[in-house]
This record gives structure tokens, C-alpha cells and sequence, in this order.
């Protein structure tokens, strides 16, 4: 220890060391930085905390480029790979249709789109029962006016003159002509039903006429086995009904099942008044449980058949039965 440190401490009469002596004569002391008491100690801390951080070294530029050369080769076989599938699909997707659309017709359709048809005819005959009804409503849920589908109905009709032609009735060969006061003569049924359009569209209806069943009755076809008409006999009856508009632009077929339905009518009266001609007078054809192109407007001929008959919308694509 130094002689300075030795001296006592007088208050008042400090001992500076005198200024002869050389600082370089008095021995060192090497204190750790830690306890140096000095303004430039303690800034020097952060100093030193921050170089013991690791330093991050730069990536290789060869090692990069290498990594980036690899994910742009991938990028292209997955592009090239993605464009052949999509190719090869369109391709196939082309060919199918080809395909397709050169197989021969069946009532104006290629064959596979007809038996797809007919499929859905299947399924929608199936679930046909004279049970299942179309829902009815009360008349304050009655649409307003909507016409729609002028084939056939070129030109008014005279009510007075009109007549319906009724071709294959037992024990008759030639046409049957029947005035509208026959048709009304049959038992009178009302309903308030919904009109559905295939293209989307719907309206609730009030229709009145007669049953086409009681009307089969009061004017039976040609049995198949040439016994006796009876309703209890359906495997007796035709297979179908044939309708058709007076200059026989427009007609329609149905199978006997259909027909029979008790909500098929022969309907002269809609929304309690007689048809107008945009609505088919004197006479059309309702059929809840189908789309509204099986229901004809202005019938000129019916016709019992065994065969079944033209329809004029399943010869231009859709499905013959078109049930609901």
C-alpha cells in the first residue's frame, strides 16, 4: 500500500501528493473493470454486452443460387404436369362428347341422352300412385294471370262450332264427334291446384271440368282382349291417351296411368270463368302431377292407343313421362 494511504485523515487539512513525485514511482494497481468507478465504465457495459451477441454470417452464394436453381426446376415439371392433365382432360372431355353426340337418335336424341331420359321417366312413374294427390289451396292463395305457350293456338277458336274428335272407343271404328255440352254433362270437379312451367315458373289455379276417367267411362275405348270395358281392369285398358291440338301443331301423350289420375281433368272453367283462347277454350287438359307442358291447351283429338304416342317437347329433348 502507498504512503498516502498511511497518512491519518484530518478533516479540514487534506494531504495532496506532492507534486514533485512522478505518478509513474508509485506502484499499479490493476483493478477489474467491474469496480472502475467511472463514467466511462459504465457506458462501456452495453458496449460489451452487445459484442458478445453471435453475428450472422451471410448465406453462400452458391449454396442460394443452387437452392433457387432446385425449386425453379420443380416449379417447371409441376407447371408442365399440371398443363398436360388439364390437355389430356379437355382432350377426353371433347372426345366424349363427340362420342356422344354421333350416336344414333331415339325421338330426336342420341341414344345415351334418351336412356338417361328415360331413367328419370322410370322413377318418376314409380312414384306415381293414385294416392299421391298435388297439394290444393284455398281460393284466397289463387295467382294472378299468366299466359304462356302459343303452339297451337294460332287462331280463335269458335266456341259454338268446335267440336272433339274421339278415335279408338269400343265397338266403334270411325271418329266420334262431341260438342262442349257432352263434356259438361259429366260429373262437375273443382280444384284449386299449382300450375308448374318447367322453365321455373309456378301459379296457383282454380280449374273446373270433368275426370277424364268418367269421361273414359261414359265414352270407353277398345279393350286389349275385346271383352268389356272395365275400370277394374286395368291390364285390359290401352296402354296410352293421345291428345292433340285442332290443326295438330301441338300434342301430347300420356300413359294410362296418368290419365286415370283423379286429378286429371277435361277443364272447360279457370278461375271461375269459361277459358279464354289464350288459356285453351273450350277444352284443355289439366294434370297436376306434371309439368304444365303435358297439360294442353285446346284439345281437337283424343285418341286411345296401345302405342305410344308422339309427345312434342320429348321430340325436342325432354323426357316423355315428365312427372313431378
Amino acid at each position: 500500500m502507498s504512503d498516502l494511504k498511511k497518512q491519518p485523515d484530518e478533516p479540514g487539512n487534506p494531504i495532496a501528493p506532492p507534486e514533485s513525485e512522478s505518478p509513474a514511482s508509485e506502484p499499479s494497481v490493476d483493478l477489474p473493470a467491474a469496480h472502475v468507478e467511472s463514467p466511462n465504465a459504465v457506458a462501456a457495459e452495453p458496449e460489451a454486452a452487445s459484442s458478445a451477441q453471435p453475428a450472422i454470417t451471410p448465406p453462400d452464394p452458391q449454396a442460394l443460387e443452387e437452392w433457387n436453381r432446385q425449386v425453379r426446376r420443380r416449379m417447371r415439371i409441376q407447371t408442365r404436369r399440371s398443363f398436360l392433365g388439364l390437355s389430356a382432360g379437355l382432350l377426353a372431355g371433347f372426345g366424349a362428347w363427340g362420342w356422344l353426340t354421333s350416336r344414333r337418335d331415339i325421338d330426336g336424341l342420341p341414344w345415351p341422352f334418351r336412356k338417361t331420359l328415360e331413367v328419370n321417366e322410370q322413377l318418376a312413374h314409380d312414384y306415381l300412385t293414385t294416392g299421391r294427390l298435388a297439394p290444393t289451396f284455398p281460393k284466397d292463395r289463387i295467382s294472378e294471370d299468366r299466359v304462356n305457350g302459343e303452339v297451337g293456338l294460332d287462331d280463335d277458336v269458335d266456341v259454338s262450332t268446335w267440336k272433339l274428335q274421339l278415335e279408338g272407343l269400343a265397338g266403334q271404328d270411325e271418329q266420334l264427334k262431341l260438342d262442349l255440352d257432352a263434356i259438361k254433362k259429366l260429373p262437375r270437379v273443382e280444384m284449386i291446384t299449382e300450375f308448374k312451367c318447367i322453365e321455373g315458373w309456378s301459379v296457383i289455379v282454380q280449374w273446373a271440368g270433368a275426370r277424364f276417367s268418367d269421361f273414359m267411362k261414359a265414352y270407353p275405348p277398345a279393350t286389349r282382349s275385346g271383352l268389356a270395358f272395365s275400370l277394374n281392369r286395368a291390364e285390359d285398358l290401352p296402354l296410352y291417351i293421345s291428345m292433340e291440338t285442332p290443326d295438330g301443331e301441338y300434342y301430347v301423350g300420356l300413359d294410362m296411368e296418368s290419365a286415370l289420375h283423379p286429378q286429371t281433368i277435361l277443364c272447360y272453367e279457370r278461375n271461375g270463368e269459361p277459358l279464354s283462347q289464350d288459356h285453351g277454350a273450350p277444352l284443355r287438359l289439366v294434370i297436376p302431377v306434371k309439368y304444365g307442358v303435358k297439360n294442353l291447351k285446346r284439345i281437337g283429338t283424343i285418341r286411345y292407343s296401345s302405342l305410344r304416342p308422339a309427345d312434342y317437347w320429348a321430340e325436342r329433348g325432354y323426357d316423355w313421362y315428365i312427372g313431378l
